[in-house]
């Protein structure tokens, strides 16, 4: 048996490992690109934040359970290297960095009142020979825009928006990384989009979002980072990137409604509710979905047919308490507009979403890859939502995976959310047309 045993490890062992390497690959984000290098007297400024803190380490001390690296005699700042971690350092950390010029990338948090940052392992640390030129004092503020109430909204499938590691909760090991090449490709097109909330679908989770963010995306603005787990296997969440405040949270992946055969059922990925804060302009909430895609056929279309139903009912209860409730609805529906899941989410009457979506040029396609091509991916917008639709404004940046960095197309609105925007003539027409589109 021991043998047989011995023989079965060693055939599973290189299928184990084959698994492995689908994820153990360089980063395509390099460790710590895109963040601000500070002077370690700045820490305090930087609380919460990641940085690479630069410094000479001026002297060491060990508690029972902490190695301190001390930048001054007075530990005015330190980095904190616990016990349990020293293992995973050659030598002893005082050996390594007493005396020494360092860069260590890490988070700023704060223990009695004075900045630390707490180092884990020898790959946050750098010995360098010379000091960096250091960002100033109040951060890497991207550069100021001009806000007069018009704000823009997107939607866009950013095809698997996944890191180098493997998830051992999520069967993620299909999915490679998202390569440097695409993820080039990607920024690019965001920052031709230059959406002030952008929604967005395919996104791993929150580290390799807000990694993207600020490796590609520096001076964009996209401060307010949204993501929560879905309950999707592969581990496909949906997002917001937000320049504008972010107000109260709503994820609906735990909500049970009925499948349409006498059972339960839940949102594929999830139902993601935002409320963005533009200043001194009217709140209004984003909801980001991804419906179930197509493969399965008719079941498929079952699970759409619950997930739009289910969402229609959540927005007729919002629409039911504040008739004039501010919202849009973006996301990959995996349908068309003239489907049967699309139509029972659109309703009738003076509930009926609007999407503008005849103001776009005829053979208008979000998913761009072939055969399938189509338009999948929509913004729909609340009655009094669609009152304040910017006329014209919606439009679809064309690309492809070779040139854009997704298999989608982002769609693009903008809305007037000024306090006295609704009285306006070009609102009127809009009002008129809403129930049409």
């Amino acid at each position: 048996m021991q043998r047989l045993l011995a023989i079965a490890s060693l055939i599973l062992l290189p299928v184990l490992v084959g698994q492995s390497a689908l994820r153990a690959e360089e980063p395509a984000i390099r460790p710590g690109e895109g963040l601000p290098l500070i002077d370690w007297k700045d820490a305090g400024k930087f609380i919460g934040k990641q940085v690479i803190v630069q410094g000479r380490i001026e002297a060491t001390g060990r508690s029972k359970s902490i190695i301190f690296l001390n930048f001054d005699r007075q530990r005015s700042f330190t980095a904190i290297i616990r016990k349990n971690n020293e293992s995973a350092f050659p030598k002893s950390p005082e050996a390594m960095y007493a005396g020494r010029l360092v860069q260590i990338r890490g988070r700023i948090s704060t223990f009695k009142d004075k900045p630390q940052i707490e180092v884990t392992r020898p790959d946050q640390v750098t010995i360098v020979d010379k000091l960096g030129e250091p960002v100033s004092a109040g951060g890497d503020t991207p550069p100021s825009r001009q806000f007069e109430g018009i704000v823009s909204v997107a939607t866009y499938n950013v095809l698997n928006l996944f890191d180098a590691h493997d998830d051992p909760y999520h069967d993620d090991e299909g999915t490679n990384q998202k390569p440097r090449a695409e993820l080039e490709r990607l920024a690019a097109t965001i920052r031709q989009i230059d959406a002030d909330v952008l929604a967005l679908e395919e996104v791993e989770n929150r580290g390799i979002l807000e990694e993207f963010v600020r490796a590609m995306l520096s001076g964009m603005g996209y401060e307010h980072v949204v993501c929560y787990e879905s309950n999707d296997g592969r581990g496909i969440d949906c997002a917001i990137l937000s320049r504008f405040p972010v107000g109260p949270v709503t994820s609906y992946r735990h909500l049970r409604f009925d499948d349409g055969h006498g059972g339960k059922t839940w949102f594929r990925r999830d139902l993601l509710r935002a409320r963005i804060e533009p200043p001194n302009s009217l709140a209004f909430d984003v909801y980001v979905v991804h419906l179930k895609s197509k493969r399965g056929g008719g079941e498929s279309e079952d699970v759409r047919m619950a997930e739009t139903k289910a969402i229609r009912q959540i927005l007729d209860a919002e629409l039911a308490k504040d008739p004039e409730s501010r919202f849009v609805l973006c996301g990959d529906f995996n349908d068309t507009w003239d489907s049967n899941p699309i139509k029972q989410l659109r309703g009738d009457g003076d509930r009926a979403l609007a999407a503008f979506f005849r103001d776009l040029p005829a053979n208008t396609i979000t998913y761009n890859k072939s055969p399938h091509q189509s338009m999948i991916d929509f913004i729909f917008c609340s009655p009094q939502m669609a009152r304040r639709y910017v006329a014209k404004s919606i439009r679809v940046i064309e690309g492809t995976v070779a040139s854009s960095g997704s298999d989608h197309n982002p769609v693009l609105m903008k809305f007037d959310v000024r306090p006295v925007a609704a009285d306006s003539k070009g609102d009127a027409t809009n009002r008129a047309a809403a129930a049409s589109r």
